[in-house]
């Protein structure tokens, strides 16, 4: 449609179990009654390359794009760049089915994008840390567990944007 902006890119997801491990490993930023939330000023673990696998298309090294930076300025712009990665965490324990699981996922995911640009750079966890009544809330699609979900998630990440953190130096290894 002309006229029409086009979308901007995703926030890009953690994968990497180490990610969530060192993310995990420091006290949450904020929390509410179902969720809590994570930060870790860091960039994600590159990804490991396939096992007997062909080498990625691009490298650092391709003379396509020649830089006079090290590969580890050209990573550090990334934080510098307000880059943020979001991951969510939805145990089992918490959420039986697996439709409520991938709802609250869905959810997480869309509330990030809606406060990204007040997110500081780095690495970013939601989690779920108690469940929801189903009592209260039966079925993962009706509309009142989404309008609960959507109104904590956005008040978890005002709330974990606002808290302005000393950064912590960080080991390299």
């Amino acid at each position: 449609m002309p006229g029409r902006p086009a979308p901007a890119a995703s926030l890009p997801r953690l994968q990497a179990s180490a990610d969530f491990e060192r993310v995990l490993g420091v006290r949450s930023r904020s929390a509410t009654p179902h969720f809590a939330a994570h930060h870790l000023a860091a960039l994600p673990t590159p990804p490991k390359a396939p096992l007997g696998g062909a080498v990625a298309a691009k490298l650092s090294t391709n003379g396509d794009s020649p830089s006079t930076l090290p590969v580890d300025d050209l990573l550090a712009d990334d934080l510098a760049g307000r880059r943020s990665w979001i991951g969510a965490v939805v145990p089992k324990r918490h959420a039986r089915r697996a439709v409520t699981r991938s709802l609250l996922k869905r959810q997480i995911y869309a509330a990030a994008e809606r406060h990204r640009d007040r997110l500081a750079p780095g690495l970013w966890i939601v989690r779920l840390r108690s469940p929801f009544d189903p009592a209260r809330f039966p079925s993962a699609t009706s509309p009142a567990l989404r309008l609960s979900v959507r109104s904590e998630l956005d008040a978890l990440l005002a709330a974990a944007a606002a808290v302005r953190v000393e950064a912590a130096p960080t080991r390299r290894g």
